[in-house]
């Protein structure tokens, strides 16, 4: 069977959760299929095909696929349904069970998509499961999203071996494994080519890239920076431990990447960190943020934390907040901590409640608005460069600067995409963001 008589002109209809790493990896599954004849669902229109790229980070997050499986199928009833991503790798006869699922497909799976479609007729009668040993796969499939996007999010590394007590991610994603620095650069300038004029490097562990290659994260960044073009590099999360002085030092000389990190610390307390098997204690984490503001400090600093993890005791929540407290960050990302089915962190005896939990996440949520509060006002009179983005909300537009400040104007189309040398004033600065 001829493979574009097959899917040309097929209407296919995506939906992404979770993380950046998905949003290219779905990036890349749409471009698989527009190459075969197929065509992005309009606005009212009825879809042939239905992709669901699913995250299972938290319960919450599968609650999430749920409804958008079942939003999905309300919307485009005679579609074949295809489900993918973390939730599906970890739990695939849970999501099989839903009426109306053609494809299950694990991790790997999921990039081929476009054959096992070409070889379909019409709907399965019964679910097909396509799901490998996810600790076992070797292979990595790189990916870079823009859709309708001013930020490009490339993707440069997969799978983590770190297995923290608390996270479900290395059964989901495998293990660590990264393409060539060759090829990743090779991708980037590709976006470049088409106008990408800021990319986020992203992965599930960034900073472990070069384990499948003999190459270093470090080497990785020097080959982007080398790239011609008028472009920015964002680094997304990188483990503390592995934000080498090195980085940070290069990162604050080089041409394109901007004064930015997104750092996990999950905890404050040197005692929850050892209890949820993290790879460093307070006082390294510390001395990153200190070394990042000596040589940078305009740098933007987003921190992940974890409230209401099983050992967590009001005096380890105490410790932790007053440790965050102390540190000259730019905002938190706030996770409430969730059970998750084989991890270790079940085997620890101490729960804390869902009303506590709560709490807690208040308190953090409330240090955070702070901290960004001053972060803004600290900078005002400062001169960024903004790349304005293209949506439009009452007649106005918005852009980040380098340290991610964000800015708004009047909508100007003809900006979209494009840099401008902007003063931060009380009056232009839209702090609204994650």
């Amino acid at each position: 069977m001829n493979t574009r008589n097959n899917l040309e002109g097929k209407k296919v209809a995506y939906c992404t959760l979770g993380c950046k790493l998905n949003f290219a990896e779905t990036s890349t599954i749409g471009k698989q299929l527009a190459s075969l004849g197929c065509e992005k669902v309009k606005k009212g229109e009825e879809a042939d095909i239905c992709i669901i790229n699913t995250c299972s980070v938290t319960e919450a997050a599968n609650k999430k696929d749920r409804q958008a499986i079942h939003k999905m199928q309300k919307q485009h009833p005679n579609a074949i349904m295809v489900i993918t991503g973390c939730y599906a790798q970890l739990k695939p006869h849970e999501v099989a069970s839903m009426d109306g699922i053609d494809f299950v497909l694990g991790m790997n799976e999921k990039f081929e998509i476009a054959t096992l479609l070409e070889k379909m007729a019409s709907k399965n009668e019964a679910p097909s499961i396509k799901c490998s040993e996810i600790r076992s796969i070797g292979e990595y499939h790189g990916a870079c999203s823009a859709d309708d996007r001013t930020r490009h999010f490339l993707k440069v590394q997969d799978g983590c071996d770190y297995f923290c007590t608390y996270c479900t991610i290395p059964f989901a994603r495998g293990k660590s494994r990264n393409g060539t620095i060759a090829e990743i650069c090779q991708l980037a300038q590709e976006a470049i080519d088409k106008e990408a004029k800021e990319i986020v490097l992203s992965g599930v562990n960034i900073g472990d890239f070069g384990k499948t290659t003999g190459e270093t994260f470090f080497d990785l960044i020097k080959a982007l920076d080398n790239q011609e073009g008028d472009v920015r590099y964002r680094i997304s999360s990188i483990e503390p431990n592995l934000l080498t002085d090195e980085i940070i030092e290069f990162t604050a000389q080089s041409k394109h990447f901007a004064p930015h990190f997104h750092i996990p610390l999950q905890n404050g307390c040197d005692e929850m960190l050892k209890i949820m098997k993290r790879r460093y204690d307070t006082a390294l984490f510390a001395h990153k943020i200190q070394r990042i503001k000596e040589i940078m400090p305009h740098a933007f600093i987003g921190v992940d934390v974890i409230v209401g993890a099983r050992g967590e005791t009001p005096e380890y929540f105490e410790q932790a907040r007053s440790f965050i407290a102390s540190l000259d960050i730019s905002q938190l990302h706030v996770f409430t901590y969730s059970e998750r089915e084989g991890t270790r962190m079940l085997e620890i005896p101490y729960k804390v409640s869902a009303q506590e939990k709560k709490r807690r996440s208040d308190v953090l949520h409330q240090l955070s608005a702070k901290k960004l509060k001053l972060f803004y006002q600290s900078h005002i009179g400062y001169n960024g460069r903004v790349l304005w983005e293209s949506k439009k909300t009452e007649g106005m537009m918005n852009g980040f600067t380098e340290n991610y400040l964000r800015v708004k104007a009047p909508f100007d189309s003809n900006k979209i995409n494009c840099y401008e040398s902007v003063i931060v004033t009380p009056e232009n600065i839209d702090p609204l963001h994650e």
